[in-house]
């Protein structure tokens, strides 16, 4: 009798154990939801307002929006590449055509790489230092007007 119940237990311990195993597996493999910031971009055709994701690190830049099936208009992906310098991106495992927004550290447009391919490993340059690069859903840029040299209000950015 002693023996059964110890053998029961020993189960519940072992179950408990990779029960506990695989909850930490999964939290360490599953990034955490991005907060969403609010990011303004102000130009000739007034200010557009956008909800972004913020990606710091440096694994979080390497996958940016790889692999996602959408992006609603109105949301993006800001790449904070402090200090201010000069970039390339892509497209690889990313299946949504995407504008890409180059930005210098003062807020302002460098560059915009519009209707990007999806899939596509070819480089696309910054053009010159940035401080970060918005990503939005493909026809953002021509829709609401937006072109080099327009403002963009974020933390991330100078307030100059």
């Amino acid at each position: 009798m002693v023996f059964a119940n110890l053998t029961n237990s020993l189960r519940r311990f072992v179950a408990s154990e990779r029960l506990l195993a695989a909850a930490i597996l999964w939290f360490a493999l599953v990034p955490a939801a991005q907060a969403a910031e609010t990011l303004e971009i102000v130009g000739k055709s007034g200010v557009q307002v956008f909800s972004v994701e913020v990606m710091r690190t440096p694994d979080e830049r390497a996958k940016g929006l790889m692999y996602r099936r959408e992006l609603p208009e109105g949301r993006g992906m800001l790449f904070d590449f402090s200090p201010e310098q000069n970039v390339s991106m892509w497209m690889k495992n990313t299946y949504i055509s995407l504008d890409m927004i180059f930005i210098r550290a003062d807020g302002r447009i460098l560059r915009i790489a519009e209707n990007t391919t999806p899939e596509s490993e070819a480089i696309i340059p910054a053009g010159g230092p940035v401080r970060g690069v918005l990503e939005v859903i493909a026809g953002t840029a021509k829709k609401y007007g937006i072109a080099p040299g327009d403002k963009v209000a974020h933390p991330l950015f100078d307030k100059r």
